[in-house]
């Protein structure tokens, strides 16, 4: 041992654990940086350079000034933004009371009503738009119930309109919201809201003035999330709004697929990717963008602080005379039972829709309806039986296990080395590698094809893995990193002190040790890319088909039992994958 060591042993330096974790910290993070630079910030960069040229190539602001003057597009830019705005405000409404409900439950319970939230969240979006189009279309189980009931002489307009949009993005985006609002929730103390009610506060202002303020953090993260996912989002959209209520992310794609106008695809996708990047700057600065996986972030200043406390008290104030006055009309009991009474209806309004596929599929019918006239398993027969729904079976299955290989590996050292990583750039990798999580997709999609255009990576199995892996990242990052909260790193230390290198320590120590939360992990990514139809819709080139694009293709056309038979078969898959990744998550 040389005497610099010595010096530094015993002045108490940790010098096993310094060694260790410095530079194999760096070396952990950096394949993932590289990977990410190359194909997402390089692709959205080039995608944002190529809006500002003109067809011959020369620098041009005419795309922008397309958008500006043609009515059209300023009218979808409106659609999109009121709907993205209106879906985040209405899925806080509706899902923070069920995360609050969550949150009180004991801890036994609570992960077992979470799964509630977590299958809806994790089922495929075109499985549950394919559902509230059969539920909400003129012939469908929604109108056969009024007019049956006789509640209504003629079927009510519920699909092809901004309703049907809304219905269809709020029950997509409550569980991001409420899962999103959790683990704040799961950081405030109890005995705040106890220990102000013991000094004369009423529940209401407890409620409103301790808790609700507390959890502000996981309230705006979650807009933030659904706001920006919204932006992007062009499912239900395609399916439930019709023609005259188009958003931006369906423009994008009529641009590149029908008219191959790649700088004016490049001008519409630039404006999402700004939205969002000035909405994510703005909650960075008042709240921190580590809320957004549930860290503890900073509290707001000065004005904001002033104006947000005289608001809460103000509700505060109002709540508790309407809570004075529930409790003597209805008694107390019966208020306490009224949140879980709401808590099981969003739940319920979360889990039917999708169970009402299961008995379409067993229809021995041609046609789509409810209740099925007669039972047959013909349709599961012909979904086997078709080589083009099995083969995008088994080429999504294919991919999905890539995907989950690389995307585990990336997002698993990336999460290890920025853990052990102890710089001020730490913060700024994180978000980093959180980035393809808040881009919308459409974006990261565009950018891909760009790219893959050039490259020949399209219509290639890689090319699907690439782009998936890219997608599955951030889960991947977050997964692992949930582990590692509650990881011991004396152990590290311990390897390292009895002479084991940082590989060795790495593969017979770390990997071990958070193995169950690397399966979650693995899992996780094979469901992000399993169910992923965005990057399949530009790099699959109409060849490498998936079983999502396949779904897309023929909803398109017409729905029918098979896309019943099919949509089941997702949403079994998902739903046991998820349970095991829970399982693993939970026992690591």
């Amino acid at each position: 041992m040389s005497v610099t060591a010595l010096d530094d042993t015993e002045a108490g330096a940790p010098r096993p654990r310094w060694r260790f974790a410095r530079p194999s910290a760096l070396w952990l993070v950096l394949p993932g940086v590289l990977f990410l630079v190359y194909f997402f910030a390089w692709p959205v960069a080039r995608l944002l350079l190529l809006s500002l040229t003109d067809q011959t190539g020369a620098f041009s602001l005419e795309n922008y000034e397309r958008i500006a003057q043609t009515d059209l597009y300023v009218r979808v830019l409106g659609i999109t933004f009121r709907i993205a705005l209106m879906t985040a405000a209405v899925s806080l409404l509706v899902g923070y009371p069920v995360a609050y409900w969550l949150n009180r439950q004991p801890s036994i319970w609570r992960g077992k009503l979470l799964m509630f939230v977590m299958v809806p969240f994790w089922t495929s979006y075109l499985v549950k738009t394919f559902a509230w189009m059969i539920l909400l279309g003129r012939t469908g189980v929604i109108n056969d119930i009024l007019t049956g009931s006789g509640l209504v002489e003629r079927p009510v307009s519920l699909m092809y309109n901004q309703l049907g949009i809304m219905i269809g993005m709020v029950h997509a985006m409550v569980p991001l919201a409420v899962i999103t609002m959790l683990p704040i929730m799961a950081n405030i103390d109890r005995r705040l809201g106890n220990a102000a009610m013991t000094l004369g506060a009423t529940p209401a202002h407890a409620f409103w003035l301790i808790f609700f303020r507390l959890s502000l953090p996981g309230v705006t993260a979650a807009g933030l999330l659904v706001f920006i996912f919204s932006l992007g989002f062009f499912i239900v959209p395609a399916f439930l709004g019709g023609s005259r209520n188009q958003m931006l992310a369906q423009l994008v794609i009529t641009q590149i697929q029908e008219l191959l106008n790649w700088q004016f695809a490049g001008a519409l996708a630039t404006l999402m990717l700004v939205a969002a990047l000035v909405t994510c700057f703005v909650y960075d600065r008042l709240f921190g963008i580590s809320t957004v996986t549930g860290g503890s972030g900073r509290s707001g200043s000065g004005w904001s602080r002033a104006l947000a406390n005289w608001a809460l008290c103000g509700v505060a104030d109002v709540c508790a005379f309407i809570g004075r006055g529930t409790r003597a009309v209805v008694g107390a009991r019966a208020s306490a039972y009224s949140l879980a009474s709401v808590s099981w209806f969003v739940i319920a309004f979360l889990v039917v829709p999708t169970l009402l596929i299961f008995p379409l599929s067993f229809t021995s019918s041609s046609f789509l309806s409810f209740p099925p006239p007669g039972w047959s398993l013909q349709w599961y027969q012909t979904f086997i039986e078709s080589p083009l729904w099995t083969t995008a079976t088994i080429r999504s299955f294919g991919v999905g296990f890539a995907t989950a290989i690389a995307a585990t590996a990336i997002g698993g050292f990336a999460a290890l080395g920025l853990f052990r990583m102890r710089s001020r750039w730490s913060p700024a990798l994180f978000a980093f590698f959180l980035a393809p999580m808040i881009v919308p997709r459409i974006v990261i999609a565009v950018g891909i094809f760009y790219l893959y255009a050039q490259i020949g990576l399209v219509g290639t199995d890689l090319g699907l893995v690439i782009g998936h892996t890219v997608l599955a990242i951030p889960f991947t990052l977050i997964a692992v990193s949930a582990i590692l909260k509650t990881y011991d790193t004396r152990l590290d230390q311990a390897a390292a002190t009895l002479g084991a290198n940082p590989l060795k320590t790495l593969t017979h120590v770390t990997i071990p040790l958070i193995s169950g939360g690397l399966v979650a992990a693995f899992l996780l990514a094979f469901i992000t890319s399993f169910d992923e139809l965005t990057i399949a819709i530009f790099v699959s080139g109409g060849i490498k088909t998936t079983l999502p694009k396949q779904m897309w293709d023929d909803m398109l056309l017409q729905l029918n039992p098979t896309l019943a038979a099919v949509s089941v078969v997702v949403f079994v898959i998902v739903t046991a994958l998820l349970l095991i990744a829970e399982r693993f998550r939970r026992t690591d």
